[in-house]
């Protein structure tokens, strides 16, 4: 290693904002703070977001006026709390394109929406010999149920690979996809690379011979202009606290046949019609996959989440991000020794930067950058498969937001450089 610097090259000119950032800024009261003395950074919006003023606000006011339980209740807390969480699925429902909101299962997140159908549809569909077409990509959410099922069923996982900027090899997709395929799942965008997948075309190949289609929406609902029915997939998973909404809340939307002909995931109140000593019937949708009181709360702050993101538009956010990442390539290319893993066109990403600089572990990078009062994520982000195939043990990775600018890119550049001459670079 050279104890000599190369000098700061000139940096790249912003993109001109396409939003009022500072105003949206101004409804995140958590962004305006000091880290270690410095202005927070907050980049790492791919494990959480931050919480709008109309988020917490909603929270607040449901807690301090109407807090009871839903659709059991005759009294006017019970019936405010169920029109609100009620209302807040219509509102969930209405941001994704969803005709029938009885469609939109309210889940814990991502991780139990996708799980609800590994053990509903895929328990009841799958046997010894059927086929699970994933990829190496996935999160860890979207492997181990299927590897739980296949374990419980027989059936057999297969996978897609990544070309060398991290995109789908769908040159074997024809040979992948056979008469045995049951089910193909896959995610939109990748947490760890920021892939964009076509999940619309793997979709229409799916259907030919026959299989349903399961999208991890976990990277893509609050990113991406998403209308789920128009991806032509069969089931959408998403969690609430990735797109400015709570803990805890999130959602499974399935086709309507599907979800009817599907066992209840859980069982308990709420979830029946009748009950007799040696058997039930179970409710309506969605309530038959809604066991015992649900996190009301939560969809209340989710149903708020979507009337900001609303205001807003989802293709000016895509837009801003999309203009973002460019930047931040252009960044991160004038900081030596570092790499960035991923599509190299801001247009097959979403807000996601994946990087490694010389020798450095992530960690401790990552350590260096908090310290600058930049947060960032390290490790393998629940990918462990994919972090094995890139031939690295992980990554830092800084994910953006519609609230985050061209400042703290540089903010995140000029950390970078920093952690490389501390390490003598």
């Amino acid at each position: 290693m050279s104890t000599l610097a190369p000098p700061d090259p000139a940096p790249s000119a912003p993109p001109t904002p396409l939003l009022d950032v500072e105003r949206i800024r101004e409804e995140f009261p958590i962004l305006h703070q000091q880290v270690h003395g410095k202005p927070l950074v907050y980049l790492d919006n791919a494990a959480s977001t931050q919480k709008p003023r109309a988020v917490i606000e909603a929270l607040d006011a449901y807690y301090r006026r109407d807090n009871a339980n839903v659709h059991r209740g005759l009294h006017e807390l019970s019936n405010r709390a169920t029109e609100a969480y009620e209302g807040a699925r219509l509102r969930v429902a209405s941001l994704f394109g969803i005709a029938d909101p009885a469609e939109l299962v309210w889940t814990r997140g991502t991780t139990e929406a996708l799980n609800l159908v590994a053990w509903t549809w895929g328990q009841a569909n799958l046997r010894a010999g059927d086929e699970v077409l994933l990829s190496v990509m996935e999160h860890h959410s979207n492997l181990v149920p299927w590897q739980l099922l296949a374990q419980r069923t027989g059936a057999r996982l297969r996978f897609l690979d990544i070309d060398d900027q991290g995109r789908l090899d769908l040159s074997a997709l024809d040979e992948l996809l056979t008469e045995r395929t049951r089910l193909v799942s896959l995610a939109h965008v990748s947490n760890a690379l920021g892939t964009v997948n076509p999940v619309r075309q793997i979709a229409e190949r799916a259907h030919a011979v026959g299989a349903v289609m399961l999208v991890d929406g976990a990277q893509s609902a609050p990113h991406l202009p998403v209308d789920i029915p128009a991806l032509g997939c069969d089931f959408y998973a998403f969690s609430g606290h990735k797109m400015c909404g709570p803990t805890g809340i999130g959602g499974l939307w399935g086709r309507r046949t599907l979800l009817e002909a599907m066992p209840p995931f859980l069982g308990g109140g709420d979830m029946i019609d009748v009950v007799e000593l040696e058997g039930s019937t179970w409710a309506a949708l969605p309530h038959k996959f809604e066991a015992g009181t649900p996190h009301i709360a939560g969809a209340v702050g989710m149903g708020a989440a979507a009337d900001f993101l609303a205001g807003i538009g989802r293709d000016a956010v895509c837009a801003h991000e999309r203009a973002l990442v460019g930047y931040a390539l252009e960044r991160l290319a004038e900081v030596p020794d570092l790499r960035v893993w991923g599509p190299r066109d801001p247009a097959e990403r979403s807000g996601v930067v994946s990087f490694t600089l010389a020798d450095i572990h992530p960690h401790d990078l990552a350590t260096i950058l908090d310290a600058e009062g930049v947060a960032v994520r390290a490790g393998h982000h629940c990918t462990q498969p994919l972090m094995r195939r890139l031939g690295v043990s992980s990554t830092a990775r800084a994910s953006f937001y519609l609230y985050n600018t061209p400042a703290e890119v540089d903010r995140l550049a000029d950390a970078l450089r920093h952690a490389r001459k501390l390490f003598g670079y």
